[in-house]
């Protein structure tokens, strides 16, 4: 059972999550929900598009105090649109985004629900092709299975990503540890604050041959 201090903590943490989603411009929707319970907030819904849905996610990511966030957003567009022609803007859009290389990733549709498949060298290529599909209308959601290769060994990715985290003013780094093994980050430790270990997982994802992270960090306002 709570304590009254969490259930204030929860109130408080719930207002200024409503508070940035509703400053964040990419968010027009009025029919979005916020609920916490000891710090993990949960979005309920509707959304006009997928790309307002993961906006909403981010603005409550990025609030001090949130441990995790459930998105459980529905999309709603007005009228459907094919498949197909969903499929075709994605390529369109990925054929004009200097960051997703060309002919190395393929594009499925069903039901407006996108997966991504194909192998990439930097995992910016990765996150670029899902940003293609995210915009498109009529997109409800996008599972990304592409992947990318390793080129480099476990201890040079290690210690690549160390030295980033050293240099980020974002992050602690001496509060974080970082293992590596055939392509996969290991990430554990506690920071303080989900912006902060999404900034760590980020610095993770840069570092050339990382396929996988692993994030074991825990957040400790």
């Amino acid at each position: 059972m709570q304590t009254l201090a969490q259930i204030e903590a929860d109130n408080q943490l719930r207002t200024a999550v409503a508070m940035q989603i509703d400053w964040e411009p990419e968010v027009t929707s009025r029919d979005i929900s916020v609920a916490v319970h000891d710090g993990v907030v949960t979005l309920t819904g509707l959304a006009h598009n997928y790309h307002e849905k993961m906006a909403a996610e981010r603005a409550a990511k990025a609030i001090y105090g949130v441990k995790a966030v459930a998105n459980d957003i529905e999309v709603t567009t007005i009228g459907s649109r094919p498949d197909l022609e969903i499929a075709r803007d994605i390529v369109h859009a990925m054929t004009i985004d200097v960051t997703v290389p060309e002919n190395k990733i393929k594009v499925g549709v069903k039901e407006g629900y996108v997966t991504l498949d194909g192998n990439v060298d930097w995992n910016f290529q990765r996150v670029g092709a899902a940003a293609c599909a995210n915009r498109i209308t009529g997109v409800r959601g996008v599972i990304n299975n592409i992947t990318v290769k390793p080129s480099v060994s476990p201890t040079e990715v290690k210690t690549r990503i160390e030295n980033a985290l050293k240099r980020s003013a974002e992050v602690d780094s001496r509060r974080i540890s970082v293992s590596a093994t055939d392509g996969t980050v290991y990430l554990t430790g506690n920071v303080r604050s989900f912006f902060e270990r999404e900034e760590a997982v980020r610095a993770a994802w840069a570092a050339p041959g990382v396929s996988n992270v692993v994030d074991h960090i825990a957040v400790v306002p």
